[in-house]
């Protein structure tokens, strides 16, 4: 019985001493891989454009920032329909009438399907002019992306879904689509870089990953 009891009191004088002189806290060390690190980097960056609060976590205030951002840059004309099929078909008429595609010359600019030089894109005629000046300007700056180009014409369906996609009417195009597929959210994973979406909203275009959070791959001609 006595071991107990001072068991007890060196277990009160413990806790006393604990009161007055709290014990160290536990020093959590965070190991971030030099993935994350990268990837924590690119949203500072991106949240120091947008004016959102650069802490490298990517939340509903970034993303209300970041989309805010990218209409702010969007001709003010607002040049492109909306996503109902009534405003899709009243400005492009229907998914997959190709007498409404024309060919752009992107000879130059370095455009490569599957490793394959692109000399020329099929698109819906009203997109041709938009769509020439930001792979122009992007062979400049991003031939890295442009040197991924995977497709603008494709009728069918959008994934997942029955309506036909943006690429049924000749209005989206997709670049760099093994780092930034339909499953991959963006930008924490997918690695679309942020200047290649201002290029296109200064053209009124969407950028799926930073409206819809994936599909990055996807920029498409419908109001922003």
């Amino acid at each position: 019985g006595m071991n107990v009891l001072v068991e007890l009191a060196h277990w009160f004088v413990g806790r006393i001493g604990d009161a007055i002189i709290p014990r160290e806290p536990t020093l959590i060390i965070e190991y971030l891989t030099p993935q994350e690190i990268m990837t924590r980097d690119r949203i500072k960056k991106i949240q120091s454009k947008i004016g959102a609060t650069v802490d490298g976590f990517w939340g509903p205030k970034s993303i209300a920032a970041c989309q805010s951002y990218l209409r702010s840059l969007a001709p003010a004309e607002g040049n492109w329909p909306g996503t109902s099929q009534e405003a899709l078909q009243g400005y492009y008429g229907s998914p997959g009438d190709e007498s409404k595609l024309v060919s752009v010359n992107v000879e130059g600019l370095g455009l490569r399907y599957d490793g394959k030089p692109v000399k020329s894109i099929r698109c819906h005629d009203k997109v041709a002019d938009s769509l020439k000046r930001v792979l122009t300007g992007l062979s400049k700056t991003h031939p890295d992306i442009l040197a991924q180009y995977a497709g603008c014409y494709n009728n069918r369906p959008m994934r997942g879904g029955s309506l036909p996609s943006l690429h049924a009417r000749g209005a989206a195009i997709d670049l760099a689509p093994d780092t930034n597929r339909l499953s991959q959210s963006w930008p924490t994973s997918a690695d679309m870089p942020f200047e290649v979406m201002e290029a296109f909203a200064r053209e009124g275009w969407t950028p799926a990953g930073a409206f819809w959070g994936r599909d990055a791959m996807h920029m498409q001609c419908t109001k922003l």
